[in-house]
């Protein structure tokens, strides 16, 4: 055990780790592109952008070396009452790629606090307008964090169930499909009657850590549609989904009716620094506009809109506008159809899912499908020692790589998922 492990083990406590079956940690001295490389030597791909973050791959020049100027010229400064030049034109550009009825931009700096925003916002809004709506509707499946807030918005499930008491309630509607969307929105009309909505909130076409889950934007679109009917907000979780990853610049452009309230985070640096916003409708920042001091937006965050992490959303946006990232993404997305169509009737196979560069694997189990189911450990270990980094959803496991990744790359992966699915079966 080298000495940094050494010392991790004895003063860390990592995420969502199991503390009595905890492994050995393995030290990252180096990333570059899709690889990791470790304290000895071994090289690693990076098949889940690290945690679905990272979207041009690791220690990308363009952006190390804008994150750099910027630590020279401005590495951070308070932002109430003050401004800085990469804030404003970070804002500018995201609300010129965001749909057309999104104007403001409220910084922070991370998915869950990005959604803790926009659920305040929303209750507050309703409260500022002397309306008593207190309520939200999500997915049964869904997941929005792990502050309170977001948990409160998410499925109750093993993320949360030693808070579950304090979890204030919401109504939860089955995600849609072909077969349920009428019961659906029946449902969704029922609720909007009893005029306490105050948001409807949502991961558009795939549900992350609820095992990548992907629905029809068909869809979605009748359920925000009758939300907005309803004068119900609606508030998109584009923390995973946004920046590509649905094979649009967000998944909200596949659906004609738009939300009022978008979540980003993950991807919107690029990968290299912790960078919340929360963008909203002119009419929701309007309701905040008032002579009365009690209506101000009581929110903020020591480090909101902080200057570095700017200035590298705003190189990864440069990169997201060239051209070739495109032509990575579709070859991306088209590689995974392709492959989905000739696995998705293996035995070992429940269900293989798709959806732009995000591919999906549900196994076949004598467990039930969720996070604790066992299988996940034993496809984890067989995956890196082939070294490649998967972190799988229980008897569930995905790719979602950066876009730089090569033709060759992902064969290599491919051919390792089959390999892995007959061994699986002849266990």
């Amino acid at each position: 055990m080298s000495e940094i492990v050494n010392k991790d083990q004895q003063f860390i406590w990592h995420p969502f780790t199991h503390i009595k079956y905890a492994k050995e940690p393995i030290n990252i001295v180096r990333s570059e592109g899709i690889y990791y490389f470790d304290e000895n030597g071994n090289k690693i791909m990076d098949a889940i952008s690290s945690w679905w973050v990272n979207l041009h791959g690791h220690s990308h020049p363009y952006i190390s070396k804008k994150v750099s100027e910027q630590l020279f010229s401005n590495e951070h400064s308070i932002f109430s009452d003050f401004t800085h030049p990469t804030a404003v034109l970070l804002a500018e550009r995201l609300i010129n790629k965001l749909p057309k009825n999104i104007h403001r931009v409220f910084y922070s700096d991370n998915g869950s606090t990005a959604v803790e925003v926009a659920l305040k916002m929303a209750l507050q809004y309703w409260n500022n307008k002397g309306e008593n709506r207190t309520k939200f509707i999500c997915f049964e499946n869904a997941y929005h964090g792990d502050t309170f807030g977001g948990m409160s918005v998410g499925a109750r499930n093993v993320f949360n169930q030693s808070f579950s008491s304090l979890l204030f309630d919401v109504e939860h509607i089955p995600t849609p499909t072909n077969e349920n969307i009428s019961e659906v929105k029946e449902k969704l009309k029922s609720l909007a009657a009893q005029n306490n909505i105050a948001g409807f909130i949502y991961e558009p076409l795939v549900q992350g850590a609820s095992g990548m889950l992907m629905y029809e934007a068909s869809l979605l679109n009748e359920l925000i549609s009758v939300n907005k009917h309803n004068n119900i907000l609606c508030i998109a979780d584009e923390v995973m989904t946004g920046f590509g990853r649905t094979g649009t610049f967000f998944a909200s452009e596949q659906t004609e009716a738009k939300p009022d309230i978008i979540c980003l985070s993950k991807g919107l640096t690029g990968g290299y620094m912790p960078l919340g916003v929360t963008a909203c409708s002119e009419f929701i920042y309007e309701a905040f506009n008032h002579t009365d001091k009690t209506k101000t937006f009581f929110h903020g965050h020591s480090y909101t809109a902080n200057p570095t992490a700017c200035s590298a959303a705003l190189a990864s946006l440069d990169l997201m506008e060239e051209k070739q990232t495109w032509v990575n993404i579709k070859q991306i997305s088209e590689a995974h159809l392709s492959f989905k169509n000739e696995i998705e009737n293996h035995i070992a196979c429940k269900q293989v899912r798709c959806c732009g560069t995000i591919l999906a694997v549900e196994l076949i189990s004598a467990e039930s499908t969720n996070y604790l189911n066992k299988e996940s450990e034993s496809i984890a270990s067989y995956f890196l020692q082939k070294g490649i980094l998967l972190r799988p959803l229980g008897n569930i496991f995905y790719l979602i790589p950066p876009y730089c990744i090569t033709t060759n790359e992902l064969s290599y992966i491919y051919g390792t998922i089959k390999e892995f699915l007959n061994a699986y079966t002849s266990k």
